[in-house]
């Protein structure tokens, strides 16, 4: 099956809307992070207290998500999106408010984090229901694979419309009616996601479950890291845009420039499905983590808002084979039983990154501008690579234990 007939087959099990909705439930949490950067950083004049609010409300996401993931797995995840999607649309709003009305940095860190432990992980819970939807088709493998691919794209795509969004709203209104907007989708679509048929086909499974087992193994760990990296990237380039942006008297317009990275990533993650079946996600992860490298040093050259657009777009065209290959590995290694744990657990570690990337970029930007800001990502990408590096072995070796009888994951001579 070609990867075209392959996309098509997923719109036609899923139905058009089911795709549409699921991207737009995606967009509010792609949203608030460079959202709640600019409001609070153009509030208070503090990048520092800017950053830590958007990786306030980062980390305290990546602490719930897992959580969330494991409920879903018990009870299903139509209960716990529905519920999640409108605590998260009344923080948004709340965290606006609070802003506005110039309360202490402290409560504004909080109510940030608070929203960000109510907002869902639509994307890594679509993943999820991809296997049951595909469940007795024809060449379900390549279908999963195929589908996969096209989440990657999503995200980054929703990475990319999201802050283009906050940008917009920050240059036509102002950074507050971005959030708003984030928080009516969230309210509307997170609540269609939930509510969507597909949820029900998703299977409940509690600690008797057959084939039940440890979702923390050293190869998950590995692969948590590998996001982890990816979140890092993402935080700091996008201070570095913010920074740069701020300079030259456009603030909003750093969404703009960080959404390049997810236009080339989303062109970039369709092409995966077209990559032959018998290289491994742990090569493809491999590869897509030199390229990481290679493609974000440049950033320590640029001082220029075009010159960073130039070179984000860039970079953003290794980074959705990166995560895709890192996700095709968990769904393919963890137990059926834990999938939306592990799926959640891996945009968890990315949010941690985020918070950590955004944290720390944000202080050096503070005292030596942009550079010492894309610094951090270009550190980030090389750490990526070398832990790409070290680890195929047992990458190769997991893959292949879980599904010894396929094709792709036999030994290579």
């Amino acid at each position: 099956m070609s990867p075209l007939a392959s996309y098509r087959q997923l719109i036609n099990i899923a139905g058009p809307l089911y795709v549409l909705v699921a991207f737009l439930g995606r967009l509010p949490l792609a949203m608030s992070q460079l959202g709640t950067l600019l409001l609070v950083s153009t509030a208070s004049g503090s990048y520092g207290l800017g950053g830590l609010s958007a990786g306030a409300l980062a980390v305290a996401n990546a602490v719930g998500a897992p959580l969330a993931g494991s409920l879903a797995d018990r009870i299903g995840q139509r209960p716990v999106v529905l519920v999640q999607s409108l605590l998260g649309a009344t923080g948004l709003i709340a965290l606006v408010g609070v802003v506005d009305a110039g309360v202490s940095d402290l409560t504004v860190v909080a109510v940030a984090a608070l929203t960000g432990l109510a907002t869902p992980q639509v994307g890594p819970l679509a993943r999820v229901r991809w296997r049951p939807l595909t469940e007795g088709r024809p060449h379900q493998r390549r279908l999963v694979d195929a589908a996969f691919s096209y989440e990657g794209a999503a995200d980054e795509a929703s990475f990319a419309l999201g802050p283009a969004l906050i940008g917009l709203a920050a240059v036509l209104v102002s950074p507050s009616g971005g959030l708003i907007a984030a928080a009516v989708l969230l309210a509307v679509f997170g609540s269609a996601f939930a509510l969507d048929g597909s949820a029900a086909l998703v299977a409940r499974h509690d600690s008797t479950s057959p084939g039940h087992g440890p979702l923390v193994t050293r190869v998950f760990v590995v692969l948590a890291a590998a996001q982890l990296f990816v979140g890092v990237l993402f935080g700091a380039t996008q201070t570095g845009a913010t920074v740069l942006a701020t300079e030259a008297g456009t603030p909003g317009v750093a969404g703009l420039v960080h959404a390049t990275l997810g236009v080339g990533s989303a062109v970039a993650g369709i092409a995966t499905a077209y990559l032959p079946a018998r290289i491994g996600h742990e090569r493809r992860a491999l590869v897509a983590a030199f390229a990481l490298v290679a493609l974000s040093w440049p950033l320590l050259l640029v001082d220029s808002l075009l010159g960073a657009t130039l070179v984000v777009l860039f970079l953003g065209c290794a980074v959705a084979p990166y995560m895709i290959a890192v996700f095709s590995l968990a769904e393919r290694v963890v137990p059926l039983p834990r999938v939306g744990a592990a799926m959640t657990t891996l945009a968890s570690a990315t949010g941690i990154g985020y918070a950590l990337g955004s944290s720390v970029a944000g202080r050096l930007a503070d005292d030596h501008g942009s550079t010492a800001a894309f610094s951090v990502t270009v550190t980030t990408t090389v750490l990526a690579a070398v832990l790409m590096l070290t680890q195929q072995r047992r990458l190769h070796a997991a893959v292949q234990a879980a599904h010894p009888m396929d094709p792709v994951t036999l030994p290579r001579v």
